[in-house]
């Protein structure tokens, strides 16, 4: 019997762990949808997630749902806007939940939330982004309320490594909570319960542009009160650091419908000094625990009120501080006479009722002195600043006093004397002469050292002026590295810059003798990459146009460097607006030549563009284009080159991070004027290869004293216009393309006397004989192609010269041809002569006329004795045949036979 007992209740565990195993393949996809459902029905939100996952044994008797990239997307009037993301959500709930309809509400005992983001937006029209629960009566019948998707009966949650971002656009409120541990235990599902809570976070705050915390660190430890029934909520034991301010607070939270109440008190539990050093953020006040310290530092508050759509907690907070000290163990300098009187408060719950005196805030270190008084109202509404500051400090004390950055070093003696009363309505509506603002601030043999700045910067002599209207840079000499400047100036809305967010506007001179752009540049070798041993690589900073100057610059300086280009005489006009600095009329000295240009850079956009014009008068060519790589991509061939340059140059684009040229976007126009002195042949493989081919020409000795050409450029490609340059009486025509990484695609076209074609040709115009032809030219075409460090050329020189040699042997046939017509010409001509004189004197009628000679010829009559030839009416005996005969044989000789000797002419002379 216990053997069977046994047996069947093995077959039961047997058979639940089964179940257990086999449930979640059956409802993984149903708990998934019953979650998606309840809650897309429930809000004006899209729920979405990749995967869910369901597990009933790890959690047993619990069973545990894990959704994957979860996403909570907005609607109208935050369309796309994601409200809620997180890479895991995980809920706990009682097994018997999963067999719920997808109508009922769903009972969540634990939630675990991994990597989340919220993100609570309040737009302009204080709509808020959070506010997704459906109206009560836009829910249907069958669908349950907002109330109704989820039940909360927690026992603990997690809220691990998230984000926290609140904007009000309203108010200019940003709120960033970052790097969040939240955790919580107890039972909410009772009426009355407490629950225990962590936090762990950074907190940054920013208001009205002025930002108040940044990633300060943020503990708080919270037993608070929970009851569901009154919906308030009492902070029971509590414990708060701040930075390392430790602070320890009481009071409670009440949620009603329309408002909340609240009462909250809170103090630092000691009165020590070391509570100050405590709020600076820990790497700034470094380790304070043997800092040395007297006197007492005090902070201590109250929240109470209502707080709803017109009012916010009255408050009263107090910082006091009375002739403290204190001193860092390896620093040889104190703070002391430290008196902090400051108090913020607001006693009617009007926002625009609060206020912040500042009525005491003064420290020295040895004999220098600081004092600071100030009295700000309405800081909610029309905020209105009387304050005044004046102090003599040696800067050089204050690292020896205070733990101030690695890396960073002051000195000077800065001596400050200023009053200003001001309320925002003038400073927003630019009546800056109804401000109150006057003062001096002097600063002589100041140096600026850090980590950060490639030189130590020098002030030599600073003297600034306030007035209403005007802060006057009356004076500031300085240098860095090897630059030295002094700049005067005035800025125009001080005020209007620092506190509403209006760009600076001012003029300014600047004059320097040397002044070197390098002194201003990091290496990139020296800027270090956090987590670079993991592989892990941060992007640096873009060089950015700062958004928030409106100021021109009126510059002079003797000498510029930059890289290895030294400019001489620079004069100019610098403009910077809107992200964009524009130069007007600048001229400069280079190379032995004048330079002036105009132009702007914009980094406005992602990528920082810029378009310039340059006029270049008499720049040596040589300097210029070892110097400057933009002639070395436009024109390689210019480093064969010794001379004058003068050129006007057009030409935009696209920079870098680094503020270079971006070579493959340029576009732009060069029209060039050269003055060649000589060319160094040796230097340019492309005259090498063209030298192989074209025997007749030195290109050494080609004449370029006056080229002028014109290249056009645009994504990456140079196509250089038609030019014309001279070798002795040869004009070569030249025209192609080469790109950037200098590819080239060019055609040389020539029209070559023939005298320069070689010995046979010029023998075979000899033998013609004919000084037409002492012009002769034929055309020729050099094709260059490859990279310029390795060219392919390739002419139709043999080509050309074939088709002269047939021509001129044509020429030849053609002109003996005519030789022998005009030979024939002369001796019929002679021989109607003679007839025409013999048939008047009574000449010999034995011997043949002209007509019968001709006749012979012309129809080619037999020498036989029973015929006779007759030509028209003359009849002949067969003598006369013969002496036609040979009277034809001769004329035949003399056009198509050789040449008679010199015999046989004096044989014929006898006759």
């Amino acid at each position: 019997m216990k053997k069977k007992v046994l047996k069947i209740v093995g077959i039961v565990l047997l058979l639940v762990l089964g179940l257990l195993v086999a449930i979640p393949f059956f409802l993984e996809a149903k708990i998934g949808d019953i979650i998606r459902n309840n809650v897309n029905n429930s809000v004006n939100a899209t729920l979405d997630f990749s995967d869910a996952d369901l597990s009933l044994i790890s959690s047993f008797p619990n069973a545990e749902v894990s959704l994957k990239d979860v996403s909570l997307i907005n609607k109208a009037p935050f369309e796309g806007d994601t409200l809620f993301a997180s890479q895991e959500v995980s809920l706990s709930m009682g097994i018997m939940q999963l067999f719920k309809s997808s109508g009922d509400p769903i009972s969540i005992t634990k939630l675990k939330v991994e990597n989340a983001l919220l993100h609570i937006k309040v737009d302009e029209d204080e709509n808020a982004n959070y506010d997704i629960a459906k109206a009560a009566e836009s829910v249907t019948a069958t669908e349950p309320s907002a109330a109704d998707g989820f039940t909360f009966n927690m026992e603990s949650y997690e809220i691990n490594n998230s984000k926290i971002l609140y904007d009000d656009f309203a108010t200019g409120i940003h709120l960033e909570v970052l790097e969040m541990s939240h955790s919580g235990t107890g039972d909410l599902s009772l009426e009355n319960s407490e629950l225990d809570t962590h936090t762990d976070a950074l907190v940054s705050f920013e208001m009205d542009s002025t930002n108040y915390l940044n990633k300060n660190k943020v503990q708080l430890d919270a037993l608070i009160g929970v009851d569901l029934n009154q919906n308030k909520y009492s902070f029971l034991k509590n414990k708060a650091l701040v930075n390392q301010l430790p602070l320890v607070f009481e009071g409670f939270v009440k949620v009603n419908e329309d408002s909340q109440e609240m009462d909250i008190s809170f103090k630092t539990p000691s009165s020590d000094f070391k509570n100050f050093l405590a709020v600076i953020p820990e790497t700034y006040s470094k380790n304070i625990s043997n800092v040395t310290t007297t006197g007492d530092f005090m902070v201590q508050g109250n929240f109470n009120g209502v707080v709803d759509d017109t009012h916010i907690p009255k408050f009263n907070i107090k910082i006091n501080s009375n002739n403290a000290s204190f001193k860092y163990p390896d620093l040889p300098k104190a703070v002391k006479n430290i008196f902090i009187d400051v108090v913020v408060n607001n006693t009617t719950g009007i926002a625009e009722d609060t206020y912040l005196d500042i009525n005491n805030a003064s420290f020295m270190i040895d004999d220098d002195r600081f004092n600071l008084t100030s009295k700000i109202t309405e800081l909610m509404g029309n905020t209105r600043v009387n304050a005044h500051v004046d102090g003599k400090m040696n800067l050089a004390n204050l690292e020896k006093a205070y733990p101030v950055p690695a890396g960073l070093s002051l000195k000077g003696l800065l001596n400050a004397d200023i009053t200003t009363a001001f309320d925002m309505a003038t400073i927003e509506q630019k009546q800056y002469e109804n401000t109150k603002t006057a003062g001096q601030m002097t600063l002589t043999g100041f140096e600026y050292n850090s980590e950060e700045i490639p030189n130590p910067v020098v002030l030599n002599s600073t003297s600034v002026s306030f007035n209403p209207k005007t802060v006057t840079l009356k004076e500031m000499k300085g240098a860095t590295g090897n630059t030295d400047f002094q700049v005067t100036g005035t800025i125009d809305n001080f005020l209007g810059y620092l506190f509403n967010d209006e760009n600076i506007e001012g003029n300014f001179n600047l004059v320097s003798n040397t002044f070197a752009l390098n002194d201003f540049m990091v290496d990139e070798s020296d800027t270090s990459l956090e987590n670079t041993s993991s592989g892990s690589q941060e992007s640096t900073e873009k060089i950015k146009i700062p958004s928030f100057l409106d100021a021109n610059f009126a510059a002079s300086a003797n000498t510029v460097i930059y890289d290895n280009i030294t400019l001489k005489n620079v004069k100019g006009n610098l403009k910077i607006k809107d992200e964009k600095a524009t130069l007007s009329n600048m001229t400069s000295s280079l190379f032995d030549g004048k330079v002036a240009f105009n132009g702007e850079v914009s980094t406005k956009q992602d990528t920082p563009t810029f378009a310039m014009k340059l006029a270049l008068d008499q720049l040596e060519l040589k300097e210029s284009f070892e110097a400057l790589e933009l002639f070395q991509v436009l024109a390689p061939v210019a480093r064969i080159l010794k001379g004058k340059l003068s050129s006007d140059i057009s030409l935009s684009g696209n920079l870098t991070d680094d503020f270079t040229p971006n070579l493959l976007s340029l576009t732009g126009d060069i029209l060039a004027d050269i003055v060649t002195r000589e060319i160094s042949a040796e230097k340019a493989p492309v005259l090498s290869a063209l030298d192989s081919k074209l025997d007749f020409i030195n290109l050494e000795k080609l004449n370029l004293r006056e080229l002028k050409t014109k290249l056009s450029f645009k994504d990456g490609l140079v196509s250089v216009k038609p030019f014309t340059i001279s070798y002795q009486d040869i004009k070569i025509n030249i025209d192609g393309n080469h790109t950037f990484d200098q590819k080239m695609d060019y055609k040389a076209t020539m029209q070559v006397p023939a005298k320069y074609l070689g010995k046979d040709i010029n023998n075979l115009i000899a033998r013609i004989n004919d000084s037409a032809l002492d012009s002769l030219t034929i055309p020729v075409t050099a094709n260059i192609g490859g990279v310029y460090n390795s060219p392919n050329v390739s002419t139709d020189l043999t080509s050309g010269i074939k088709n002269l040699t047939n021509q001129l042997v044509e020429i030849e046939k053609q002109k003996l041809v005519n030789k022998g017509k005009e030979k024939a010409k002369d001796l019929i001509g002679g021989i109607l002569s003679n007839s025409t004189k013999k048939d008047s004197t009574g000449g010999d009628n034995n011997k043949p006329g002209a007509k019968e000679v001709l006749g012979g010829i012309l129809k080619g009559s037999k020498n036989t004795d029973s015929t006779r030839v007759k030509t028209d009416t003359v009849t002949t005996t067969p003598k006369k045949e013969e002496a036609v005969k040979e009277a034809a044989k001769d004329v035949l000789k003399g056009l198509f036979g050789k040449k008679k000797t010199e015999a046989e002419t004096k044989k014929d002379t006898v006759n």
